[in-house]
C-alpha cells in the first residue's frame, strides 16, 4: 500500500489559518495527515487538531504519522457534515480554524481494492467509507458497481453529465447498458474500457474515462451534498477571526464554495429593486481570496495531482 502523501497548497493553508499556540483546529478531511502535521507544527507547543475522516484506512495511517503529538491530536472516524456533533464529544464548542481538503488521497487512488482508479484492476467500489450503507433517504447506491449495473440509461447519463460534465454522457450510458446485458460490469479496468469504446477516439491529455470515474465517485459518496452541508455547519463553529479554508478539485465544488462565501459576505440581502437598504443584514464572513489560490508550477511538477486544486478562504466576523 502506497502511503506517500504530499499535501496540496501546504504553505498557503498555514498562511490563511495562522495556527497559534492554544488554538483549536479542525481538519475535516484529515486523509493521511499532511495538513494536520503542518498545523500542529505551526501551533506548537499546545495547539490542537481534531482530524475527521470517513476512511478508516486513512485514519490508521494518519494516527501513525501524528503519533508524536500525543493528546494535541485527536482523530475521529466520521463525516465533516457532523463536525458539530463530533466536537461536542470532545467538549469543544468553537474553533480557531477549519480545513476541508476535498481531494482523493493517494492511499485511495493507489489501492486497487478501493476501486477509485482505472490505472489498477480492482472491484468497482469507490466508497470513501467502505462501511457505507444504502441510504433510504437519497437512494444512494452502496458501490459504483451497483450504480453501473442497476441504473437506467437516463440516470447514468445524468450522473455523467451533472457530476462529470461529460459531453458524451448519453453515448457512454448507452454503451454501458448494452455491455452489461452480456454480464455484470465488476472491475475498474473493465468499466474503463467500455467507456473508452463509447467515446470518439482523439488526441487528449486525459483518459476518456476520467470524467466518468469522477462523476461516479461524486455520486456514490454524495460529495456535493456533503460539501454544502459541511459549509453550513462549519461557519457557526468558528470563533470570531477564525478561518475556513476549502481546497476543491472540481469546478462544481469550487462553484458551491464561491457561492456560499459570497452569500455570507453580503452586506445587503434586500430584493434587487429595493431603492434603499432596509434589511439591516450584517455579513458573517470576510472573503480572503478574491480569486482561488492555485498551486505553483513547482508544486504541480512535484505533485501532478495538485494541478486541479483551488483554495478559497474566509474569515469569521
Amino acid at each position: 500500500m502506497n502511503t506517500q502523501h504530499i499535501p496540496v497548497l501546504y504553505d498557503k493553508v498555514v498562511e490563511f489559518l495562522k495556527p497559534k499556540p492554544d488554538g483549536i483546529y479542525i481538519d475535516g478531511t484529515v486523509g493521511l495527515g499532511g495538513h494536520s502535521l503542518a498545523i500542529l507544527k505551526a501551533s506548537a507547543p499546545d495547539g490542537r487538531v481534531i482530524g475527521i475522516d470517513l476512511d478508516v484506512e486513512a485514519l490508521t495511517v494518519a494516527k501513525d504519522r501524528l503519533h508524536a503529538f500525543g493528546g494535541r491530536c485527536s482523530l475521529v472516524n466520521g463525516n465533516f457534515t457532523e463536525m458539530d456533533v463530533l466536537l461536542e464529544r470532545h467538549s469543544v464548542h468553537a474553533v480557531d480554524g477549519i480545513l476541508l481538503d476535498l481531494g482523493v488521497s493517494s492511499l485511495q487512488l493507489d489501492a486497487p481494492h478501493r476501486g477509485f482508479s482505472f490505472n489498477h484492476t480492482g472491484p468497482l467500489d469507490m466508497r470513501m467509507d467502505p462501511r457505507q450503507e444504502l441510504s433510504s433517504e437519497h437512494e444512494t447506491a452502496l458501490t459504483a458497481m451497483q450504480v453501473v449495473n442497476n441504473s437506467t440509461v437516463d440516470v447514468l447519463a445524468d450522473i455523467f453529465k451533472r457530476y462529470g460534465e461529460e459531453r458524451f454522457a448519453k453515448r457512454i450510458a448507452g454503451r454501458i447498458v448494452r455491455a452489461r446485458q452480456q454480464g455484470p460490469i465488476t472491475t475498474t479496468t473493465q468499466f474503463a474500457e467500455i467507456v473508452k469504446q463509447a467515446v470518439p477516439q482523439k488526441a487528449s491529455k486525459i483518459h476518456p474515462a476520467t470524467r466518468v470515474f469522477q462523476a461516479l465517485r461524486i455520486h456514490v459518496n454524495a460529495e456535493l451534498e456533503n460539501l454544502s452541508t459541511g459549509l453550513e455547519v462549519a461557519i457557526p463553529l468558528l470563533k470570531p477571526g477564525g478561518c475556513l479554508c476549502v481546497i476543491t478539485f472540481h469546478s462544481l465544488e469550487d462553484r458551491i464554495v464561491k457561492h456560499c462565501f459570497r452569500t455570507w459576505a453580503r452586506t445587503c440581502i434586500c430584493p434587487p429593486k429595493t431603492p434603499v437598504c432596509i434589511c439591516e443584514h450584517s455579513p458573517s464572513v470576510e472573503v480572503l481570496t478574491r480569486r482561488p489560490v492555485l498551486p505553483s508550477v513547482a508544486e504541480i511538477q512535484q505533485n501532478p495531482r495538485a494541478r486541479s486544486a483551488k483554495l478559497r478562504a474566509a474569515r469569521k466576523l
